[in-house]
């Protein structure tokens, strides 16, 4: 068993890896599922919030938000 191995860094593993056991194996009973796009997505629209204190207009801050998050398509001007 790992917890009461006699290397304290394997030891130390086997206590981790005992106490995030349903996390680990509800990878797999979920087929992988995770919610790492939208922790993702969260933290570009926090990022973005805290450069935005100073918005005063929502729809500007909306279209902001929606420009990071890529529902807002860029038009693409070629310049010669």
């Amino acid at each position: 068993m790992l917890p009461t191995c006699p290397v304290p860094e394997v030891a130390r593993l086997g206590k981790t890896l005992h106490r995030w056991r349903s996390e680990f194996l509800g990878y797999f009973e979920t087929d992988g599922a995770s919610n790492g796009g939208t922790e993702a997505m969260n933290g570009l629209i926090e990022l973005r919030r805290r450069f935005a204190r100073g918005f005063r207009n929502r729809n500007n801050y909306r279209l902001r938000m929606l420009l990071i998050a890529g529902g807002l398509p860029i038009p693409n001007h070629a310049h010669p």
